[in-house]
């Protein structure tokens, strides 16, 4: 078995890091292995989770020269995505084609914090010293069409749970479209049905039930909770498909795969078909391996295996591994160090002192650089928890600024109110003692009075006369539009004569000018 241009394995060792998991394959049969260790006969992959990297699509011009590409591809991935500069990220891409573009060429890119890497391999590598590939998850999915287990050209979504994470990835035409981490982990599914059932219950006790009750045929208590969890799982599916289809112009998804890393009895492939109306089938297929039939071979294992056996041509070069083994000693620096100094022992004891010297003075920097890198990110963290209590005190700063123009408005309004009463009340009253002494002088007496106003007819008086001869009346409206012309507008329409009470009566209508 032959995986690399520098060396020829025996075996492939797949890792799931995440779970601690190994499995070794020899020929096609494939074996869980519980206690991996080094060995240089073993080609060893890897993945990474969907969550545990950025990714991105980037646009580069045509004029770039290969050998400038990926520093134009970093600088840009740092600029586009406001990458925090003084981090060191890894970066790695893969170019996609789009023939409506003269003028750029177009690159998947996906990012991931080395202490990242770091944290998550640790105890892998202190196991089998190095990995030869580590690649994103949703890249592996690539070689199901380079081996035609998958031989359709047309749109397809990929979707699978796992412990620690859950990621829709989507092709199309047999290429890499895009990709997403989706919050409904084993773990997070748990949390969401404890809500829902309004219950702790374990997580053991909670996989078990997961994977070992099949919910068309249960009637168990939890049925009715875990229902209503896989329905919001299938909207916010259905959401991102939405998404997708407007951001890359996808008329409609053929198929969806979708898998757990566990074996379950509810099937929910068909659960997602009925409700989003998309052909939808298990994230299962026949890779043409053989295992015992006690042993359960997860997909991203598989698709681990099934990576190894595709020619580099075919499948998606996204090598993320920091923990390369060294190339054959006679071509490592340190070994033609070895045999030029035992040539020239006699002539050149010095050199090798050099060498070591220098070889040691690099890797005090190598350490002083890692304990700066660790420095610097932890500088990071604090600075953006800062940011964060900043923007929350701003929000509460806000809320209160808006109760307290509230206020102001409120109290804006009631001095109004008192205003208008303190300077209308006064005018009324002089308005009617005015009236009242030209009215006396006539023998006119007012019944009632009554004031209005309004936008239509502005500030009206109006009041009711009463006098024994209807001549008294007419004499005041006279005297009173002669006296004070251009102040008022004053409008009797009639006067009625009350046979009952024997008496005129007579309202009379005061506009204020």
């Amino acid at each position: 078995m032959s995986t690399s241009a520098q060396h020829s394995f025996s075996s492939v060792l797949s890792v799931n890091p995440y779970k601690d998991t190994y499995f070794n394959s020899v020929s096609s049969f494939i074996t869980e292995s519980k206690t991996p260790e080094f060995s240089k006969d073993q080609f060893v992959i890897s993945y990474l989770n969907t969550k545990e990297f950025i990714t991105a699509q980037i646009e580069i011009s045509k004029n770039i020269p290969d050998e400038d590409l990926f520093d134009a591809i970093n600088n840009k991935a740092y600029d586009e995505l406001a990458l925090d500069q003084a981090v060191e990220y890894q970066i790695q891409y893969i170019e996609t084609f789009n023939s409506l573009d003269e003028d750029n060429r177009h690159f998947h890119v996906f990012i991931v914090d080395p202490l990242d890497l770091t944290t998550t391999f640790e105890k892998v590598v202190e196991k089998v010293k190095y990995i030869d590939v580590i690649v994103p998850a949703p890249l592996l999915v690539k070689s199901l069409y380079s081996k035609e287990i998958l031989d359709s050209s047309g749109v397809h979504c990929f979707i699978y749970f796992q412990e620690n994470d859950a990621s829709l990835t989507i092709y199309g035409n047999k290429e890499f479209i895009y990709t997403k981490s989706i919050k409904y982990s084993f773990v997070d599914i748990h949390e969401r049905f404890c809500e829902l059932y309004g219950e702790r219950i374990t997580y053991d006790d909670f996989m078990d039930f997961f994977t070992t009750v099949n919910l068309k045929e249960s009637d168990s208590e939890y049925k009715e909770y875990l229902i209503r969890l896989y329905k919001e799982l299938i909207a916010n599916i259905n959401d991102i498909l939405t998404y997708a289809k407007r951001a890359f112009e996808i008329d409609k998804f053929e198929h969806v795969y979708i898998g757990t890393q566990v074996q379950t009895e509810t099937k929910l492939h068909e659960m997602l078909e009925v409700e989003l109306n998309i052909h939808a089938s298990e994230f299962d297929f026949d890779y043409g391996f053989e295992t015992s039939e006690d042993v359960y071979l997860d997909q991203m294992h598989a698709l681990m295996q099934l990576y190894t056996l595709v020619p580099p041509v075919e499948r998606y070069e996204c090598n993320f591994t920091a923990y390369r083994r060294p190339p054959r000693f006679i071509r490592r620096e340190s070994g033609k160090l070895i045999i030029l100094t035992a040539a020239a022992f006699a002539l050149a004891f010095a050199y090798p002192i050099t060498y070591w010297i220098l070889t040691y003075a690099q890797e005090l920097q190598e350490d002083l650089l890692k304990q700066n890198y660790k420095e610097v990110h932890n500088i990071k963290i604090t600075r953006e928890a800062t940011i964060k209590n900043r923007l929350a005190d701003k929000e509460k700063a806000l809320t209160l600024l808006a109760q307290e123009k509230k206020e102001y408005n409120e109290k804006k309004n009631t001095l109004i109110k008192i205003h208008e009463v303190k300077v209308d009340y006064p005018m009324k009253a002089k308005l009617v003692a005015a009236f009242t002494k030209d009215i006396n002088k006539f023998k006119v007496n007012v019944e009632s009075i009554l004031y209005a106003e309004d936008k239509k007819s502005g500030k009206v008086l109006t009041l009711n006369l009463v006098s024994p001869k209807d001549r008294e009346i007419t004499k005041l409206v006279e005297y009173l539009t002669k006296t004070n012309e251009g102040k008022y507008d004053f409008d009797l329409e009639e006067i009625k004569f009350n046979d009952k009470l024997k008496i005129y009566q007579s309202e009379l209508k005061v506009k204020l000018l």
